[in-house]
């Protein structure tokens, strides 16, 4: 894919049926979890993203037998106590959940490592997931007394640690959680807001003992992994893309089949509810740990709504989006409570504002989240992803109700997380792209 591309205006129904590629998180999880687990890991549905494939690279270079056959993956490994310490660094590219778990990981092993990310990466606060760590005797040093990359980790044995969470954070939980199975004694993590809870689900396929009540885990240490077979659903962060367009567009439908419904990330869904969009959803497998099922969505008459509170750690990624479909709703919708947005990929609030004003939103900034007045019709123009997977397909599907066709810069970056979304979009729609 070339650096930019332009989307012509298109303003005519979507219809069609997707699988969107596999969920992000539970990808990384399963190479992760199929590398510290003794015996033979399948993974089914993998997403072949840059970030998930950074994951491998990190797990291959510590001696783990992975291989990758289209978008099944092979796991053999002996146990996270007979890794190699790696003579490269780990180098995690783009990805956070990457180097964050890997901290938690690394932190409770025998090997001394090195790990380093892109430039994004090395502007990303590691410090919320280094102070508990080294609470429980992690070794880790690094820029700024540890605060970014590049993180070296001297592997030690750990001790469990009670620990309330500050804010919500699924890649923080995981790391304690990852580190703490390795401990001696018992771990805790208090949320005061449930965050996704991928890492739970996982470590009890395989077979790990974790007690998860009322925003409190519980992980004893010194636990086993098991090799298992993982089945990756669609990611509903990705499916998100489609949901919105499917919205927007006039006398559109669209439906996504084997969409993961982790009630964790399904804030979007409730988002688009509340909003008085026209959806039908079914689940269909329940088999996993996982839920998966499919969605449709139909051409709806929008209004604005306040998202808020415990909503916002289930949607936290799709809010670039969810700021576009807020600007064909009827009246105000107001997004609070998103400072996260701030250390993304990009500070996603400025970025999201400054976009969507230059289609003509009316779009103001707020310290933690933006207000959105609608509907309004969208111009086209050029705008930069700023390097961000997310804010890049915002703008894409911005064109499916801009008067005019839409510029992205650096669209290769949407290749992180979705490496078809192009070709998703021709096949519901009759998009030109110039390259």
């Amino acid at each position: 894919m070339n650096d930019s591309i332009t989307l012509q205006a298109h303003q005519s129904p979507l219809n069609g049926t997707l699988r969107v590629p596999g969920d992000k998180s539970i990808s990384h999880r399963s190479i992760m979890f199929g590398a510290m687990a003794k015996g033979h890991t399948t993974v089914n549905g993998f997403l072949l993203g840059d970030d998930c494939l950074s994951t491998i690279s990190c797990f291959q270079k510590l001696g783990v037998d992975i291989q990758v056959n289209g978008t099944t993956v092979a796991i053999n490994s002996n146990g996270i106590k007979n890794w190699k310490e790696p003579i490269d660094i780990l180098d995690t590219g783009n990805s956070g959940t990457t180097t964050r778990l890997m901290l938690g990981i690394l932190a409770g092993s025998h090997i001394h490592s090195v790990l380093v990310g892109d430039e994004s990466i090395a502007k990303r606060p590691m410090k919320r997931v280094i102070e508990p760590l080294r609470l429980m005797g992690a070794q880790i040093s690094g820029r700024s007394g540890g605060q970014f990359t590049p993180l070296a980790v001297q592997g030690s044995q750990l001790s469990a640690i009670d620990y309330t969470m500050p804010v919500a954070s699924a890649q923080v939980k995981s790391a304690i959680l990852l580190a703490g199975v390795q401990a001696n004694g018992v771990t805790t993590v208090r949320e005061s807001e449930v965050s996704r809870d991928h890492t739970e689900r996982m470590l009890r396929q395989f077979g790990v003992g974790i007690k998860a009540e009322n925003g409190v885990i519980q992980v004893q240490g010194g636990q086993t992994l098991r090799g298992t077979h993982v089945e990756v659903p669609g990611d509903i962060s990705s499916a998100a893309f489609f949901l919105v367009a499917g919205a927007i567009a006039k006398e559109s439908s669209i439906r996504l089949e084997h969409v993961g419904l982790n009630p964790t990330r399904t804030g979007i869904i409730d988002v688009l509810q509340q909003m008085g969009a026209q959806m039908e959803i079914e689940v269909n497998d329940t088999k996993h740990e996982e839920p998966i099922g499919s969605v449709t969505i139909k051409s709806s008459h929008l209004k604005g709504i306040e998202i808020g509170g415990d909503l916002i750690p289930r949607l936290i990624d799709e809010i670039p989006v969810i700021a576009l479909l807020a600007t064909q709703a009827h009246g105000t919708t107001v997004i609070k409570n998103a400072e996260e947005l701030k250390v993304k990929e990009t500070d996603r609030i400025t970025a999201v504002v400054e976009e969507l004003k230059k289609l003509g939103a009316d779009i103001e900034a707020t310290d933690d989240g933006m207000i959105i007045k609608g509907p309004v019709t969208l111009s086209g123009g050029k705008l930069q992803s700023y390097g961000d997977h997310r804010i890049g397909m915002m703008g894409a599907i911005a064109s499916v109700v801009s008067t005019h066709s839409i510029e992205i810069e650096h669209a290769s970056c949407i290749s992180v997380s979705y490496p078809n979304f192009f070709e998703h979009l021709r096949i519901v729609s009759s998009f030109e792209t110039l390259r």
